[in-house]
């Protein structure tokens, strides 16, 4: 069954555990269903190990709610990573954890970066990547995963597909849907799947010119877990940060509210719904949280429309 949730922001929490609480409440007030919880938010991973304590703690505050519940990986985490790639390990498996701790069901976690945003500003000072550093790379995150995904055989591992960047693209296997299918037959595990973030796919398509709705249709026998955020589909520099300087020119990864944007999400969810019966997650920035409640009902009501439109047999993809 679909769960419409939430996400806990990692910045508007900050560690504080008084933020999750008065989030957690005013989400059950909306009638939210699920929450995606970010470990990182809530300092609950130091150096790549879980903070066993504090964690329980979080156990204990989630516990007096009726959520389900999903967990985002530290977004930095990368498997691909050739500085510290045990330490990149250690903190997946310490996110796992937790996720196991609080019975959540999926983790997310970003697809693997050949170039990771945080190398950005010194990518120019380092030798390009050759094919064959690229795909030991690929390997290593297809071993990472598939071993954590043994360790954990009753957590989803969903794998984020990602945005593009005019300025570094390529930089990620995940901008690419029949890259991520690629890696998810590689892996070869039934708990690792993909987390599709809906804004992401909108970008990644307008920038790399392909059609979303075969994208969504390519991934859909796999897709674990949903983002939905709104935009305008027109990928931002990476040195792009301030929001009310992109938003007037339609530009970036705005996570703005349903229908602000041109995401068409009647479409793509058109054609994951079926098979589609996980947790769905509105992912808004922190700027936006006082539109969370008209997002979620905007979302029901248009989940609740394919879902008549599926039982009388429309818009559903044609699998090979």
């Amino acid at each position: 069954m679909i769960a419409l949730g939430c996400k806990i922001d990692e910045v508007r929490t900050d560690g504080d555990l008084r933020s999750l609480v008065r989030d957690l409440r005013v989400f059950k007030q909306l009638g939210a269903q699920a929450v995606e919880i970010p470990p990182h938010g809530l300092d609950l991973i130091l150096n790549g190990k879980l903070r066993e304590p504090l964690a329980r703690e979080v156990k204990r505050i989630l516990g007096d709610y009726p959520f389900r519940y999903s967990v985002h990986a530290p977004n930095p985490i990368n498997l691909m990573d050739r500085q510290e790639s045990a330490l990149h390990e250690s903190a997946l498996r310490a996110t796992l954890e937790f996720a196991c701790l609080i019975n959540a069901e999926v983790v997310v976690y970003h697809a693997g970066r050949f170039i990771p945003e945080e190398r950005f500003p010194v990518v120019h000072l380092e030798p390009e990547l050759e094919w064959i550093e690229k795909k030991r790379m690929w390997d290593l995150e297809v071993e990472r995963l598939g071993r954590l995904a043994e360790m954990f055989p009753d957590l989803i591992i969903g794998i984020e597909n990602a945005r593009p960047y005019p300025d570094y693209s390529p930089y990620c296997y995940g901008e690419r849907t029949d890259f991520l299918k690629e890696m998810i037959l590689a892996v070869g595990k039934e708990n690792v799947g993909v987390a599709l973030d809906l804004g992401h796919l909108w970008m990644a398509s307008r920038f790399h010119r392909f059609d979303p709705f075969a994208g969504a249709c390519l991934l859909a026998p796999w897709v674990r877990h949903i983002h939905v955020h709104d935009n305008f589909g027109v990928a931002a520099y990476s040195h792009e940060k301030q929001q009310t300087h992109q938003i007037p020119l339609g530009r970036g990864d705005s996570h703005m509210p349903i229908g602000w944007g041109e995401v068409p999400f009647k479409e793509l969810l058109g054609r994951l719904i079926p098979p589609f019966d996980g947790i769905m997650i509105v992912e808004l920035r922190s700027r936006y949280y006082r539109f969370t409640g008209e997002t979620l009902t905007a979302l029901r009501q248009l989940i609740e429309a394919l879902q008549s439109s599926s039982r009388e047999g429309k818009a559903q993809c044609v699998y090979a």
